[in-house]
């Protein structure tokens, strides 16, 4: 069966050339890296120029990165020891953000009595950057926890404006990057953010690493005990090629930037208009959106909903309701529920994710098997 694969947002498909760097570390530099003899010093060694690599790309200092199993556990720890340690009494972020977030904020509320606000967002999913402003004018030790780009919708946010805004009020600001590393520009050296987390897999890494920016002269306490690696921010035995693996996926990523989002920007447009053309009532959920995402409401009856995505895997064709971490659940989108009516919730949405990998023949072919339903 032919195989279609539109689910990029939820994670991508390993470069060839990072799988070979990762076979070629795992047979060659297979020491402890806390080791002192040469065979560790050489598994050391690797993930140092690996750590180096991905703050060359993103403009900030190697000691600014620290390695960890995702993005998820890197936004646990920083938003925990925001209010354990910084003594942060509230947090500001909204309701369309990743659960990594949403539940993390949610935990902390009953566990510390912090207080939350939420920050609105429009029907095409953008922040009320007003609002914003206004609750950082209230003067209460706050962290700003809003991502860059939605995982869902693809809304980009202006998070220059949010970190201006930030540290004109003395608030600290962490930033979920996971849908943008690696696909937009980065210099961290001169935007306005405290905190960033992103997972190698969203950028053709491997799955089971990330990593998080943290601003030099923030001290966080520890996540998790016992040895030294990681500033003694993060024990435990490093993973070595998953490291060198997240390394080489980005540096692919930002060399091959320019052409890759060029062709893949034409993909999305090429689909959009495709859809639109067979489906003439078919929306848009979201504004301002990143170029590897699309998400959209198609104009069929509601009761086709439960069994889109079934359909569509039956002829080899793997798209998403939203966010793969949510996937088995018959909820409605949390994302599209901020943005939607309750009439618009009902109808069928699909999100459609692009790669460089994709083709506009497989374009084709998936919009050939949404017409048949």
């Amino acid at each position: 069966m032919k195989k279609v694969y539109l689910d990029n947002a939820a994670t991508t498909p390993i470069r060839k050339e990072v799988i070979d760097e990762m076979i070629r570390v795992m047979e060659s530099d297979f020491g402890n890296p806390s080791s002192t003899h040469s065979i560790g010093r050489s598994a050391k060694a690797v993930i140092e120029t690996s750590r180096k690599t991905i703050a060359k790309y993103l403009h900030c200092t190697a000691q600014e990165i620290v390695f960890t199993s995702s993005a998820t556990e890197a936004t646990n720890w920083i938003l925990r020891s925001a209010v354990k340690d910084f003594g942060v009494k509230r947090i500001i972020t909204s309701k369309v953000e990743h659960h990594a977030t949403l539940y993390t904020v949610k935990a902390l509320q009953e566990e510390f009595n912090i207080r939350v606000d939420y920050v609105n967002v429009s029907h095409d999913g953008v922040l009320d950057y007003n609002q914003l402003e206004s609750l950082l004018s209230e003067d209460i030790k706050t962290m700003v926890s809003l991502m860059h780009v939605n995982n869902e919708t693809g809304v980009v946010n202006d998070i220059a404006k949010i970190g201006t805004l930030c540290h004109q009020n003395k608030a600290l600001f962490h930033c979920d990057a996971v849908q943008s590393i690696g696909k937009i520009e980065f210099d961290l050296q001169q935007l306005p953010i405290d905190f960033l987390v992103a997972g190698a897999h969203k950028f053709h890494g491997p799955k089971g690493v990330g990593f998080a920016f943290v601003r030099k002269n923030l001290v966080l306490q520890p996540m998790l005990f016992g040895g030294e690696q990681e500033k003694g921010w993060r024990a435990g035995t490093e993973s070595v090629h998953q490291i060198t693996g997240m390394a080489k996926a980005l540096e692919l990523a930002y060399q091959n930037l320019n052409e890759e989002r060029s062709h893949i920007q034409e993909l999305k447009e090429y689909c959009l208009q495709k859809l639109q053309t067979a489906f003439p009532e078919i929306c848009v959920n979201g504004s301002f959106t990143l170029y590897t995402i699309l998400n959209v409401l198609l104009p069929f009856s509601p009761e086709k909903t439960s069994m889109i995505l079934f359909n569509l895997d039956m002829k080899g064709i793997a798209v998403s309701r939203g966010s793969a971490c949510q996937s088995g659940s018959v909820k409605p989108s949390h994302v599209l529920a901020e943005m939607l009516s309750e009439a618009e919730l009902k109808l069928p949405s699909l999100r459609i994710s692009f790669s460089h990998y994709n083709t506009k023949e497989e374009i084709d072919f998936f919009i050939a098997a949404v017409k048949e339903i």
